[in-house]
């Protein structure tokens, strides 16, 4: 069924506002500052996802704000998306990455791509939409 909607039924919890900072398929990575993506760094493989963070919030795993990703389509850096997240990538570090879009996978790329895009130390797996809600509301409550 294509052209579901990334927030379709089998998300849960409220929208969150994050922005890209890379682009899908992309080297120049971009970092958020202030209201803005300025030049962070030419990486030396492209994004296999849209990456980027949800401004206003902490990770106090790495003291940075929460870490996004987008699957599907390449979104341009600086894109505001406003949704309910679909999903967490739980890293053993705690870095968790909140994902957006359809966890189905239709194509088969973009789960295998994202999660093969860490290495097996950091043990990264994917969990559901509730999962992020109640990561994200432990942030939350915590500050």
């Amino acid at each position: 069924m294509s052209g579901r909607a990334a927030t379709g039924p089998t998300t849960t919890g409220p929208e969150v506002v994050g922005v890209v900072e890379w682009t899908r398929g992309t080297l120049e990575r971009f970092v958020w500052r202030g209201d803005a993506a300025v030049p962070y760094r030419t990486e030396p493989w492209p994004a296999p996802v849209n990456y980027g963070c949800l401004p206003g919030t902490l990770n106090p795993a790495d003291g940075a704000e929460v870490d996004a990703v987008w699957l599907g389509a390449a979104l341009a850096v600086g894109t505001r998306v406003s949704a309910v997240p679909s999903g967490l990538l739980h890293l053993a570090d705690g870095d968790h990455k909140v994902v957006f879009g359809p966890l189905e996978d239709h194509h088969g790329g973009d789960l295998l791509a994202l999660l093969a895009w860490f290495p097996p130390e950091r043990g990264a797996r994917l969990a559901g939409a509730e999962a992020a809600a109640t990561w994200l509301a432990s942030l939350s409550a915590g500050t």
